[in-house]
């Protein structure tokens, strides 16, 4: 499976915070953690959210006949006869407990988006009001020639895929395609990967991102018509490599 689409990195993202994602599903899952810098921070999102709605909102002890709805409705019909127990911690309760907790989890969530859209905030801010520091990455914002941002492109220090998300709207060129370059400070570009028109795309590199951008000042997007070229033509997008660390 590809985890390229930003639905799928959103629920995939929103299951793992809440403990929902199971089994061999899970287990890949965290270990592309490891090499995406994108999937750590929509992971860190949906973890500061949760954090504040339990923060925000005092524990409340739900009556006995909702838990046994909750129960009734999620539990398998072999087990729905035996007896409901109250929730110990309230709607509150983590969502690794039960399958009730997650339900009353996200309804709760829901509310608060609704009613204090405040309490949710970008993983980076997160980061900021709590002292930690996202990972280290290689990260770039491309503009076009009058200055306004195009694309975000990230890649862990050590990571072996890089993700390129469009961040502003791109008029798609006359023919062929659009492609990432890397410009070392000495020697030649070189191909990084395709770029997207809309959403986000991750692809794999060629090596490492410390191999391949340590010495990189700068990025650029051009219109090739080649399939494999070795040069980049006409300059569309450009922007600093940075070294976030």
């Amino acid at each position: 499976m590809k985890y390229t689409s930003a639905r799928l990195v959103e629920h995939l993202a929103s299951t793992y915070a809440l403990g929902t994602l199971a089994g061999g599903a899970r287990r890949r899952f965290e270990r592309l953690l490891q090499e995406r810098a994108d999937l750590r921070l929509a992971v860190a999102e949906w973890e500061s959210r949760l954090g504040l709605l339990g923060q925000a909102a005092p524990p409340h002890a739900a009556p006995p006949r909702v838990w046994a709805a909750v129960d009734a409705r999620t539990r398998p019909l072999a087990a729905a006869s035996a007896p409901a127990r109250p929730a110990p911690l309230g709607w509150l309760k983590p969502a690794s407990f039960s399958l009730g907790g997650v339900a009353a989890g996200l309804l709760a969530a829901s509310v608060l988006f609704v009613l204090v859209p405040g309490l949710f905030i970008t993983a980076d801010r997160a980061a900021m009001l709590t002292g930690q520091r996202l990972p280290q990455s290689y990260v770039g914002l491309l503009t076009d020639a009058q200055g306004d941002g195009k694309l975000l492109v990230s890649s862990l220090r050590h990571g072996t895929a890089m993700t390129v998300k469009v961040i502003g709207p791109i008029t798609p060129p006359a023919q062929g395609r659009l492609v990432l370059w890397a410009v070392p400070a000495q020697g030649p570009a070189f191909v990084l990967g395709p770029v997207p028109l809309t959403g986000s795309a991750t692809s794999q590199l060629p090596g490492t991102s410390e191999q391949l951008l340590s010495k990189v000042q700068k990025l650029v997007v051009t219109a090739e018509t080649d399939t494999a070229p070795t040069a980049p033509g006409a300059v569309v997008f450009s922007g600093n490599c940075a070294k976030l660390w």
